[in-house]
């Protein structure tokens, strides 16, 4: 095709366009960071097609980025001898978004520019950003192995469409020219553009070029002035910052290379970065994010940190080098021992690469177990206290998946957990902090699962703990429950749901409690068999119980029986959830029980306390036409 063509974006990308073109970034010199990024992968990718057809680099095996201006034209150019594009390559990667989670993507898109800039920076969308600066943007590009003949050039105003035509292109790579808006002159200065390198990209290891600027005297009586030379100079260190010893790199040097991997635009919590030595040689540059990317909860997204092999580039998100529960990490791992030509498959079957997730894990939980003592560490800094509750706040439902996924770490997991409780109503009450307040005679770490804080709080399940002032914890994220499956016990003392089996308080409970609790059920009994046979479709059991104060009925699971409220999870998220009948449970010196011996409408009033026990603990009646009806009728 020789002609120019004219195509749509995909709807997303028009809607990008646009908020990116009305100043969505805050701070706009980022674009630039960001292509110079996506050159540096260009250059890594062809390395590493290089391993199998080394003819891929033609007649130019150094690898390098070059950015040029000219002020003349208004026109600010990134180039790399990279990969390059094909023409389809070209439609596909420049005019639509080929990514997972697109559509939710956009829904989380909010109008507010500030949180806005997070999601387009974590959806890596960094092609776009030249739009910022640019009111038109030309990509000419050539794919490595193709004929000169067979280069594209791309061409759009950032509005609804674009256009693609064939070329000829000697030299293989990319160049992204951008026209500058009148209210971007700032970037066609050398010193600009050098200070925003320094700053962003000073880490990549490619070498980045710049024409020099010579000093040029005047003609008589006209001032001298800069003009930029045919020669190039190196602007960055060209040095993979991983690969520094520490004392060379700043705090500030390290959150620039966080900010530059990760697309973020806060600073990390903590990194950490160490050369590993032993059986297997590697070097890792961790770091824990501020805050979580809009795709969180995908498990089926790619996540994970970036791989290199002696410094050679392999993949981006290489999940096998981190455990699903610390997909939020971001970083570096570059191996000494890895093949050059390792595989996605290979990863997952590597000893070396299993050695490389148990250290990787292991330094993770470290840097999580010290923000954890920073929060309690009198001479820390308010900042400092303050990380550990901002890491569990983001990602604390994701660490808590580590309970049944890692075993071997399972107690350094459970260590690092925190809820609130029936005296805490911030999220910041560790096992530790439960057990060390425990009553005395007091055997379990009791806990309560829920939707939400408020509706924890007021289960009728509760009521028998709150009279005794016993500690319960409130479990409400979706996980918990079938976390808490694979944490039995922390440091010998059992964990006991209040809403599992039957209340035992042991020798929290006195002997006349218990003497009068036996002689109620004993008294109960025939209502309890009528209950029982009204019920029995709905309810596996009926007895009375002592965990109620104020409430007439609560429901509860037999021990090691799965959840009312699991079972709705379940259910919600479209599994197969097994039918769960609940037991109820009756207080037998409420009012509205006693009405029940002898009434007309026991039949009714059975219901009524099941369906507004169920109510009470979260769910929702069967029949709740019906359920009205006969709560009008007792009123009446």
């Amino acid at each position: 095709m020789s002609q120019k063509q004219t195509l749509s974006f995909q709807a997303e990308v028009a809607q990008l366009l646009h908020l990116v073109t009305h100043s969505l970034y805050s701070n706009k010199e980022i674009f630039l960071r960001e292509l110079i990024s996506n050159a540096s992968d260009a250059c890594d990718k062809l390395r590493f097609e290089a391993l199998h057809q080394p003819g891929l680099y033609e007649d130019a095996p150094n690898l390098e980025v070059r950015v040029s201006f000219d002020p003349d034209a208004r026109t600010l150019t990134i180039a790399d001898n990279g990969i390059g594009l094909s023409q389809q390559e070209a439609i596909d990667n420049l005019g639509t978004i080929a990514k997972s989670g697109t559509r939710e993507f956009m829904a989380r898109l909010s109008g507010d520019q500030k949180a806005d800039a997070q999601l387009i920076g974590q959806f890596g969308v960094g092609f776009y950003s030249g739009f910022i600066a640019a009111d038109r943007i030309t990509v000419e590009s050539r794919r490595a192995g193709l004929k000169p003949e067979e280069g594209v050039r791309w061409v759009s105003a950032g509005a609804g469409d674009f256009e693609v035509e064939a070329i000829t292109r000697a030299q293989r790579g990319t160049s992204v020219t951008l026209h500058l808006r009148e209210d971007a002159s700032e970037y066609l200065s050398t010193w600009k553009l050098k200070s925003i390198i320094a700053k962003y990209s000073d880490h990549i290891q490619l070498p980045i070029l710049m024409r020099k600027e010579e000093w040029k005297e005047g003609e008589e009586g006209k001032p001298g002035e800069h003009v930029l030379s045919d020669e190039w100079e190196t602007v960055n260190q060209a040095t993979a910052l991983w690969t520094r010893t520490k004392k060379d790199v700043t705090p500030e040097q390290y959150k620039e290379f966080y900010q530059s991997i990760s697309h973020d635009y806060e600073d990390p919590l903590a990194w950490s970065h160490n050369r590993v030595e032993g059986s297997t040689e590697y070097t890792q540059l961790l770091y824990i994010p501020s805050h979580a990317p809009f795709d969180l909860w995908n498990r089926e997204k790619a996540a994970g940190v970036k791989l290199y092999v002696k410094r050679v580039f392999i993949m981006d998100e290489a999940e096998a080098l981190l455990p699903a529960y610390l997909r939020f990490v971001k970083g570096v791992i570059d191996s000494a021992d890895l093949p050059l030509n390792v595989s996605r498959e290979l990863l997952q079957e590597s000893r070396d690469v299993k050695a490389i997730r148990e250290g990787n894990t292991r330094r993770v939980l470290s840097m999580l177990e010290d923000l954890a003592k920073a929060e309690k560490d009198e001479n820390a800094s308010a900042e400092d206290k303050a990380k550990f509750a901002k890491f569990y706040a983001e990602f604390g439902a994701v660490l808590k998946e580590g309970l049944g996924e890692d075993f071997g770490n399972r107690e350094r997991i459970a260590k690092l957990l925190r809820f609130a409780s029936t005296q805490s109503d911030s999220v910041a009450v560790s096992l530790a902090d439960y057990k060390a307040r425990m009553k005395e005679g007091q055997e379990a770490i009791y806990y309560v699962t829920a939707d939400t804080q408020a509706a924890a709080a007021h289960s009728p399940q509760l009521e028998i703990f709150r009279k005794k002032g016993i500690e319960v914890l409130y479990l409400t994220d979706r996980v918990d429950e079938w976390a808490l499956n694979y944490l039995h016990e922390y440091e010998g003392t059992p964990l006991q749901s209040v809403a599992k089996g039957q209340v035992d308080l042991g020798k929290l409970q006195d002997e006349a409690e218990k003497k009068a609790a036996e002689e109620a059920a004993e008294s109960f009994k025939p209502v309890l068999a009528k209950l029982k046979e009204a019920l029995k479709d709905k309810a596996e059991d009926v007895r009375v119980t002592t965990r109620l104060v104020d409430s007439p009925a609560c429901l509860v699971v037999t021990e090691g029986g799965m959840s009312l409220q699991l079972a709705r999870l379940l259910k919600q998220a479209g599994q197969q959830a097994p039918q769960v009948k609940p037991v109820l449970e009756v207080n037998p010196e409420h009012p509205l029980v006693k009405k029940l011996d002898g009434s007309p409408a026991f039949h009714d009033l059975a219901l009524i306390l099941f369906d507004q026990a169920l109510l009470a603990e979260g769910g929702m009646p069967e029949d709740p036409a019906g359920y009205v009806k006969r709560v009008n009728a007792l009123l009446a």
